[in-house]
């Protein structure tokens, strides 16, 4: 990173919107010096009238069809909570707006206590009922483990991966069609492919090679599983904040008045895996930096001057005892721990992936995303051939 230089002085090309710089996968700059991702945001903000009233009137029209799809059904949706600002700004509004919600959490065994007092806050005050899938703690740890030790960047994507299966799961278990899904492109944009990468098929053979236990609480999305919750029983994914006016700002003011609600210092830090991916892993390893995520929204939003989002990108991330808190819960001496972080890293095409039957059923996967059953994100990332 370049550490406290001057964003005019920087020795690399920068978006002249927002602070991605040359250094980013995939990037390339128009002719006024403005990023791919930049433009690819501002498409996005004209295909769902984002932040407009258009746009809520598209969104309220969706809300109407997950009412009627939910009579005589205890509940119209699920919301996968975690205790941070955009689920549980999502609960609230969700709640305002007339539906009925099954809270879920995925209990990782890695969250702050915060986040816990947090959920308990939202979901007690709005008398919401919670569903919590709990995994084997060993269970999780060796997954954990075999990341570190395959050199990938993407510590947490079997995480990530099993929250969507057990949300899925719930919605099933309670016939339920509709899930809402916390992401905002305009606050945390589209992670670049080759930043943050997973599928079923890449989690399953990084296991297989440096796990050592059997998984039989870890729920785990395979290709087929994928296909079934999309194609057959067609549980849909709604992303309200694609379509609404939305700072974390001001849900995280909303949260606090209301609710008590407390700030975890940072995005998705109420996580103390996140938290060591995001402060240590990532940026000692990995040279990469997810604030610039963050910071790149605001810029955008104008929230904050390109000069101070490049100021704080350019601060080393605060790190606290998380490194100890990993090494201690994972079994890691100081020498074995050192040594792994200083090994070669890895790509997520050193190893087997879905990627080819992603982009191979690119068409289907259009028809799905139309239909809200497969994140357009997840279209526009996965199902077209990487850039060279």
């Amino acid at each position: 990173m370049l550490l406290n230089q001057d964003i005019n002085k920087a020795g690399v090309k920068i978006c002249t919107r927002c602070i991605y710089d040359e250094r980013m996968p995939e990037i390339h700059f128009d002719d006024q010096g403005v990023c791919n991702y930049c433009r690819r945001i501002e498409d996005l903000e004209k295909q769902y009238s984002t932040g407009t009233e258009k746009g809520l009137k598209k969104f309220q029209k969706i809300v109407d069809k997950i009412k009627d799809d939910g009579r005589g059904k205890r509940y119209d949706c699920v919301i996968g909570v975690s205790g941070g600002t955009d689920s549980s700004y999502l609960v609230y509004l969700m709640k305002e707006m007339g539906l009925r919600i099954l809270a879920v959490t995925y209990d990782g065994t890695w969250g702050e206590p915060i986040a816990v007092e947090n959920m308990r806050k939202v979901l007690g005050a709005l008398e919401i009922d919670l569903y919590t899938y709990t995994v084997n703690s060993g269970e999780v740890d060796d997954m954990f483990r075999a990341f570190f030790l395959s050199g990938v960047p993407e510590i947490e994507a079997a995480t990530d991966l099993a929250l969507a299966e057990a949300i899925y799961r719930s919605a099933d278990m309670y016939g339920i069609k509709y899930t809402i899904i916390g992401h905002s492109f305009v606050t945390e944009g589209i992670t670049p492919l080759d930043v943050n990468y997973f599928d079923g098929k890449y989690i399953k053979s990084i296991h297989k090679q440096f796990g050592k236990y059997s998984l039989k609480t870890f729920p785990q999305m395979s290709f087929s599983h994928f296909l079934w919750w999309t194609c057959v029983a067609r549980i849909k994914r709604i992303r309200p904040l694609w379509y609404i006016s939305y700072t974390k700002e001001e849900a995280r003011k909303l949260l606090e008045e209301k609710f008590d609600w407390q700030y975890y210092g940072g995005h998705h830090l109420e996580n103390k895996m996140t938290k060591f991916c995001q402060s240590v892993y990532l940026p000692q390893k990995f040279k990469t930096d997810l604030r610039n995520n963050t910071l790149c929204g605001e810029v955008r939003m104008g929230k904050k001057s390109r000069e101070d989002a490049w100021s704080e990108y350019n601060t080393p991330p605060k790190v606290d005892d998380v490194v100890d808190y990993f090494k201690e819960r994972l079994g890691y001496s100081d020498e074995e721990y050192n040594k792994i972080m200083s090994a070669e890293p890895k790509h997520w095409t050193d190893y087997p992936t879905d990627k080819k039957r992603f982009e191979l059923l690119r068409p289907l996967f259009y028809i799905l995303t139309k239909n809200n059953l497969v994140p357009m994100s997840f279209y526009l990332k996965y199902c077209f051939p990487k850039e060279r």
